[in-house]
């Protein structure tokens, strides 16, 4: 059995809160992209004497297998169901680092896979729990569509939002930004003057760009200050809304007809594809 999980943009990022776990209270949309990895599941392992294992082609995966979400999937799941060895081939399409949730939406896709392969009839509800001890964003890949997410990102509100018909341009330089880099000098968005991202994207996109904000900007893009550069170029290209996805290093750009851009970004041009 094979799914592909897909990654996702982020439409607006507003860090409103330090919490008392050390983690942050945010506000934000997430958007699927059709920009997928491919994950099967195969049963048994002849790989190691584990219970598990990853066959990984594709983009490479770095640090140790063991803490890849899709293991952690399998693991999480067999607490609770007789589970018997299994094999996970990836094709890895999604790059890393970017703020693209690549790697959450294969752990959320692991969890749908081995509930849908072994019959296990797990509640949709009770999935979203166990993904959402996977990470923050995890729960969302379980949903299909446009979500408001609030809290860590795990509480999620599906809306009828769409942007089909839009084109959408990923451009990623060479840069893995890691999430507690991206916290490390965030500024909290002023609560007195916030505007509702349910508020802002009920208007035209042209007028986002100056009221659609990802807080991240404010610390990454004078620290690298080619993400900076990358959105004017979005724009100069005639972007409708161009802005940093998550916590970065992809830059995204929203087109109402196909564009003609992947010269003007050289090696860092990633994707583009028309959205649903």
């Amino acid at each position: 059995m094979i799914l592909f999980p897909p990654c996702k943009i982020n439409l607006g990022l507003h860090i409103v809160a330090k919490r008392n776990d050390g983690y942050h209270n945010l506000e934000t949309l997430f958007y699927p992209v059709p920009l997928c990895d491919s994950l099967e599941l195969v049963a048994g392992n002849t790989i190691d004497e584990e219970d598990a294992a990853i066959i990984s082609e594709g983009l490479k995966i770095e640090g140790d297998p063991k803490n890849n979400l899709i293991l952690k999937a399998y693991y999480l799941l067999k607490e609770k169901y007789a589970l018997p060895k299994v094999t996970f081939c990836l094709l890895k399409t999604i790059p890393m680092g970017a703020g693209l949730g690549g790697g959450s939406s294969d752990g959320a896709f692991a969890i749908q896979l081995l509930n849908q392969y072994f019959n296990l009839n797990i509640p949709f509800e009770e999935q979203t729990t166990y993904a959402s001890k996977l990470g923050s964003d995890c729960p969302y890949f379980l949903y299909d569509g446009a979500c408001l997410g609030s809290g860590r990102g795990e509480i999620l509100e599906p809306i009828n939002f769409s942007l089909n018909g839009t084109w959408i341009v990923l451009v990623k330089p060479n840069l893995h930004i890691s999430t507690a880099e991206a916290f490390a000098n965030i500024h909290l968005s002023g609560k007195e003057n916030l505007k509702s991202i349910r508020d802002i994207i009920s208007l035209p996109i042209p007028t986002w760009k100056d009221n659609l904000k990802n807080d991240f900007e404010d610390s990454l893009f004078p620290k690298y200050p080619i993400l900076k550069s990358i959105k004017e170029q979005l724009y100069a290209n005639g972007a409708m809304y161009a802005a940093m996805s998550g916590s970065g290093s992809t830059l995204f750009g929203l087109f109402n007809a196909e564009p003609t851009t992947k010269g003007q970004f050289g090696e860092h041009f990633y994707w583009q594809g028309l959205l649903d």
